[in-house]
């Protein structure tokens, strides 16, 4: 599609363990920039579930759209992302799965030292993180307090979603931009360059936790704002 014009459109996808409301920052500053700002909230059930949530957001925009998403969100807007109205994705430290890849593929290996997300075994078909572990793997940056909360306010994820596939990545025919967190004890610094640099993504990296959607949203709605203005 044409994108001789900025898109003024920006839907924001979540990923596992939390939900929207972590984006009230980063929708604080684009909508006062003057963009028109809508947060998918996830079933998070399955893949497709989330792809069918995000997709019926993205058919509600006016005109085309910046689509981003935030770790496991990164594999849903890698799928909804084909919708016609998508101009440009943005991957927040975010799976940019490629074609027959999954969530759980791309962290079925993981690199020699690299932390491993604290994700307990899986529970009447639901995921969560180890409370006493999720300060420090996902939200290192964040006080100690909101840490808590966020634990204890997890939402439950489907162990269909990160075992969903990727049918075409929607980076393959759309401008990507990413940004890289070099503090994420979830997603580690190397396999974001990897993911990013197969993406063909402009990339910008900032020291951060995996939680930078929340701890710096200046810098998130910064590479959200180059790539609907490119």
């Amino acid at each position: 599609m044409s994108t001789a014009a900025p898109a003024r459109n920006v839907v924001l996808v979540h990923g596992g363990f939390v939900d929207g409301s972590g984006w009230q920052g980063v929708y604080n500053i684009l909508t006062k920039d003057g963009y028109n700002v809508s947060v998918v909230q996830n079933p998070t059930l399955s893949l497709d579930g989330d792809v069918a949530a995000t997709r019926q957001i993205i058919d509600e925009q006016p005109g085309p759209v910046v689509l981003v998403g935030h770790s496991y969100g990164g594999a849903v807007i890698t799928e909804a992302g084909r919708h016609d109205k998508v101009a440009a994705l943005g991957y927040i430290c975010a799976f940019a799965p490629d074609s027959g890849e999954s969530v759980n593929t791309l962290i079925a290996d993981p690199p020699p030292g690299a932390p491993v997300p604290p994700i307990l075994p899986p529970k009447d078909g639901f995921l969560f993180l180890d409370r006493d572990k999720f300060h420090a793997s996902f939200a290192g940056d964040l006080p100690a307090d909101q840490a808590a909360f966020m634990a204890d306010s997890q939402v439950p994820w489907g162990v269909d979603a990160p075992a969903g596939t990727i049918s075409e990545p929607a980076w393959r025919t759309k401008p990507a931009w990413y940004l890289i967190t070099t503090e994420d004890k979830m997603i580690p610094p190397p396999a974001q360059r990897a993911m990013s640099q197969r993406a063909g993504a402009a990339v910008t990296e900032v020291a951060a936790s995996h939680s930078v959607y929340l701890s710096q949203p200046a810098a998130v709605a910064n590479l959200i704002e180059q790539a609907a203005t490119a």
